[in-house]
């Protein structure tokens, strides 16, 4: 992003609104995705349950709906655990931006939560919290010509879209990108398109726009005590920025962007999707309308 993802996104906050065309063009074309996927030679029945439809071929085998569905948020799940992504104090703000990914990041932590809230219930003791969920979307719509009746439309899509996605009383942030500024610097959306104005090439304001998103995750969850920042980086995205990074001569920070919980950062940022392909979440999403 959201924000998400958010990133981020799988863009970190990039979303209904984003400028780019490069890191969120994996994530939110799943039409082209769909019309790639194959499942020729794959059998008439699910290969793990045997009852549903396939609608997947995963490791040779073939996936109905449901049992793509537990496979990814089993990946998910075993990221998060593992990694101690999440620990019951932390206060986690999903970056949102509307793409499968974010979207399936966002579902797949609500599920976590909901889990632990009837486990909780069910003990005695009643020690252990229940980490929080927030959702941020950066809007980037100050770079755009968008008339300001779409933009206001869009905003009220994306907040429909995360209540249906994450039901209940829970914080919703959405933040234009020129916030990165300080409160007291003047014409601030100036300023951004002045900044973004000077870098000619798309890579370099690519990269610009990465950063900014990034810090204006970081000013939501430092001003609200979020602990944690989840990203909607899959294993797709991760693996356009391995090669773009490579090409910029960047291969020397690899290694701390593309491992799960990244603590370069003030408020670490984590990956939990990073095993699961853009076409698999794209799949589920359409699996899921």
């Amino acid at each position: 992003m959201a924000a998400a993802s958010s990133s981020s996104c799988g863009g970190a906050g990039c979303g209904a609104r984003c400028s780019s065309s490069t890191s969120s063009s994996v994530e939110d074309a799943p039409e082209g995705i769909l019309g790639r996927l194959s499942i020729s030679g794959a059998a008439a029945s699910c290969g793990k349950c045997g009852g549903g439809a396939v609608v997947v071929v995963a490791g040779g085998v073939g996936l109905c709906g449901e049992c793509l569905r537990a496979q990814l948020f089993g990946k998910f799940k075993l990221a998060v655990t593992s990694n101690a992504m999440v620990r019951p104090t932390d206060s986690v703000l999903v970056a949102f931006s509307g793409g499968p990914a974010s979207r399936v990041a966002l579902q797949f932590i609500h599920e976590m939560r909901s889990k632990a809230i009837e486990s909780w219930d069910a003990s005695n003791s009643q020690a252990l919290p229940v980490f929080n969920v927030g959702v941020a979307f950066v809007d980037e719509s100050v770079l755009l010509s968008k008339p300001e009746c779409e933009v206001e439309q869009a905003t009220e899509d994306i907040k429909s879209i995360v209540s249906s996605l994450l039901p209940g009383d829970n914080a919703m942030h959405i933040a234009s990108l020129d916030d990165v500024f300080s409160p007291e610097s003047k014409d601030g959306e100036g300023r951004l398109r002045e900044l973004v104005g000077m870098i000619t090439d798309d890579t370099g304001r690519e990269d610009l726009l990465q950063c900014l998103r990034m810090l204006s995750l970081q000013k939501i969850a430092l001003e609200n005590g979020y602990t944690k920042i989840m990203l909607g980086s899959c294993a797709s995205t991760i693996a356009c920025h391995v090669l773009s990074a490579t090409v910029k001569g960047q291969g020397y920070s690899l290694p701390a962007d593309i491992q799960y919980v990244d603590t370069r950062w003030e408020v670490p940022v984590v990956l939990p999707l990073r095993d699961c392909l853009a076409q698999e979440l794209s799949l589920l999403c359409e699996f899921d309308r």
